[in-house]
């Protein structure tokens, strides 16, 4: 089985920075070629926050403030986050697309999230 595990959240006065981290663990992984973070704030719908893959996309909203890299050895992505805003104040989820061997040794794509990071900014 593999799953993501997030880190790294937490309260923070606005303009301050967090980073989240997210490390993908469990059975063989072969690749992974899309790992990125959304986010949900109550009462909202949930939408992408970055995506690194072929490419690397940001939301409007983010964009010159979080910078969103990757460790393919480590299968892990993290979120620097700066200048954070009140209304970035959500639960942070990590997603990924990637290729892992289950028990016949056989090759599977998943998509998969993690649990969620709540990061809170106060004004």
């Amino acid at each position: 089985q593999v799953r993501l595990v997030e880190s790294g959240g937490g309260l923070v006065q606005a303009g301050g920075s967090l980073r989240l981290s997210c490390a993908a663990s469990g059975r063989s992984i072969v690749s992974n070629y899309r790992m990125g973070w959304y986010r949900q704030a109550p009462g909202k719908q949930r939408e992408l926050v970055a995506t690194s893959g072929g490419t690397t996309n940001y939301a409007d909203s983010v964009k010159g403030r979080f910078t969103i890299s990757r460790d393919s050895v480590k299968n892990t992505v993290y979120l620097q986050m700066t200048r954070l805003k009140p209304e970035d104040t959500a639960l942070y989820y990590c997603n990924a697309d990637l290729t892992f061997l289950d028990v016949g040794g056989y090759r599977r794509d998943a998509n998969l999230w993690g649990q969620g990071t709540q990061v809170t900014v106060s004004s």
